[in-house]
Parts: C-alpha cells; sequence; structure tokens
C-alpha cells in the first residue's frame, strides 16, 4: 500500500512530520554523516542571535529521571557565522532549514528576519521567545500576551518567509498565547519549549546547575505538552508543531491525533541518533495497519466525544 508521509505547515509542505528540533540537533551538520538530513521533514537550527554567545557556565545538563535538565544559556556562533559556515552545507545536503532566533529586543528579532530573509536555503522562521533559562529577552516576550503579539506582528512586517513562534509552557493558559500569536500573523506554533526546574545535590547541599534553574525536556513532559497540543488546537486555526518527549513512533502518533501538523524531536537524539528511521518505518506500518493513505488526516482526529459519553452512561 502506497502511504503519503507528507504535511503542510501553510505554504510550506515537507515530506514528512518529523523535524530535528532545535537545541538538540546542533545546527544540523553535526548529524550529517549519521542522518541523511533530506529524509528528515525539516531541521530547526540551533538558536542564533545577532552575535555569537557563550552561553552559561558548566555544569549546564542533568540528567533527571524520565529526562534532562539543560541551562546552556543559548550559547551560539551568531547569525552570520551560521550563514557563512553552516547553510551553504545544509543546502548541500537538501535540507528543509528551520531558523531559530533569539533576541533580548524586539528590534533584535526584526533584524535577525531581515538577515535571513535574505538568506539562501532558509525555509521558514521560528521565533524562540520561550526559552527558561536565560533571564533577558526572549521569555519575557513568551510570558506576556501583548509581548507575544508584537513581537510576532513586527516580525511579520520584515518577511515572506513562515514565522512559527515557539511558545512556552511556563503560563497559566497556553491557548491564549497562541491566539494571542495568530492574531498577530504567525504561519504556524511550535509547543511546547521546555518547562522551568530544578535539580539539588543533597549531599553539598548546592544545585546541579550553574544556572541553578533549567529547562526539563524529554518523556517526562510528553503528556503535558500533548494536553497542550490539544488545547492550542481547539483554539487556533494555524498549524501546530508538537514537541515535548518524543522517542516512539506511538508518541509522534499522539501528538498528531491531538492536533499536531508535525513534530519536532529532541532529546531522544542524544539516546539515539538513528531514531529518524525508526520512527519513519513506525508511521508506515500503522498506516498500513489502520489503511491509512495519508498521514496528514490523522491530525486533530481525537475522539473525545465517544470515552465522555461512555463515562456519563456508566
Amino acid at each position: 500500500m502506497s502511504v503519503d508521509l507528507s504535511v503542510s505547515l501553510g505554504t510550506l509542505t515537507l515530506s514528512n512530520p518529523l523535524i530535528a528540533a532545535s537545541g538538540c540537533f546542533g545546527y544540523g551538520v553535526e548529524y550529517a554523516d549519521a542522518v541523511d538530513l533530506s529524509t528528515l521533514g525539516g531541521v530547526a537550527v540551533k538558536g542564533l542571535f545577532l552575535a555569537e554567545r557563550e552561553g552559561h557556565p558548566p555544569p549546564r545538563i542533568v540528567e533527571t529521571p524520565a529526562g534532562m535538565l539543560n541551562a546552556i544559556g543559548l550559547q551560539g556562533i551568531g547569525v552570520h557565522r551560521f550563514i557563512r559556515e553552516k547553510l551553504p552545507e545544509l543546502r548541500d545536503r537538501r535540507a528543509v532549514v528551520f531558523v531559530n532566533i533569539c533576541g533580548t529586543t524586539i528590534d533584535e528579532y526584526v533584524e535577525l528576519a531581515r538577515i535571513l530573509s535574505d538568506a539562501e536555503g532558509v525555509a521558514a522562521i521560528e521565533l524562540n521567545i520561550s526559552c527558561p533559562n536565560i533571564k533577558e529577552g526572549g521569555i519575557t516576550f513568551g510570558c506576556s500576551l501583548p509581548g507575544t503579539h508584537n513581537v510576532v506582528a513586527a516580525v511579520r512586517k520584515v518577511t515572506r518567509l513562515p514565522i512559527i513562534p515557539k511558545l512556552t509552557p511556563n503560563v497559566t493558559d497556553v491557548a491564549s498565547f497562541a491566539r494571542a500569536a495568530e492574531d498577530a500573523g504567525a504561519d504556524a506554533l511550535s509547543l511546547v519549549n521546555t518547562f522551568l526546574a530544578m535539580a539539588i545535590d543533597v549531599d553539598t547541599r548546592r544545585p546541579k546547575l550553574t544556572n541553578i534553574v533549567g529547562g526539563l525536556s524529554g518523556p517526562a513532559i510528553r503528556p503535558i505538552a500533548v494536553r497542550m497540543v490539544y488545547e492550542c488546537r481547539q483554539a487556533v486555526k494555524i498549524p501546530i508543531i508538537g514537541m515535548g518527549g518524543i522517542s516512539d513512533p506511538e508518541d509522534v502518533l499522539e501528538f498528531m491525533i491531538a492536533g499536531a501538523t508535525a513534530v519536532q524531536v529532541g532529546t531522544a537524539n542524544f539516546v539515539d541518533p538513528f531514531i529518524w528511521y525508526r520512527l519513519l518505518d513506525g508511521l508506515r506500518a500503522y498506516m498500513a495497519r489502520h489503511q491509512l493513505s495519508r498521514l496528514a488526516d490523522l491530525t486533530g482526529t481525537l475522539d473525545a466525544t465517544s470515552r465522555q459519553q461512555a463515562w456519563i452512561s456508566s
């Protein structure tokens, strides 16, 4: 049976819904000898500021039960070095490139968007307004409804590239932020980023991270992320890229049934760099088992009413 794994994010069509998550896949080229980047739906590169950035001092990664804490601090090479040193190879390897951009001011986001709009090989801009482990910039916008609207609207004015705000889960009502981003002109949404968390060494009574707090990712957050994708699917019409603890084909399917059009896979890359082939094979097997010809038809097909009715009847 022939199956169609392609999905559409507005005007952007991906060969399949699997995108390498920003921050967990370097700039893509680091994994290129292990993974054929052209076989992925896309690659979201490590977050970029206008200038190079050191990030936080180590230790800045801590393993937790069913997850990982990180406080990298958005270390990066800056947008100009990325365009010179990384983007040509990504083009050569036929990767669909999502560039994750970070800023401390709206003007910085705008300038980054302008620069990238003129760079050959950029498919979309992912606005990082949700990193939980830096004190300035993005997260300030991401935790404010006016801030979210204003930064998306400002970037919308200067680029024709698809704009995909990456939303924080560290708010009480993520759906309201999804609506604010949609109203400001976003083409799609990425959610969720990591959850603010911390870990303590009980012998030294010191934080395990030099930044004290960091972002929790991995399987531990997946049920919460799925719920947030479902809530946002009810609130907006634009496509959603779901993420949070995906490590098996069933996880991808769960996000899609909840309302995601595509997904990003992050922490699992550290465990299994070859996970992509297993995920794609699992999606094909599921489609064959359920006699589905188009994977995109699965998005938002959760049947919540029948379970509720069954509970009421009992």
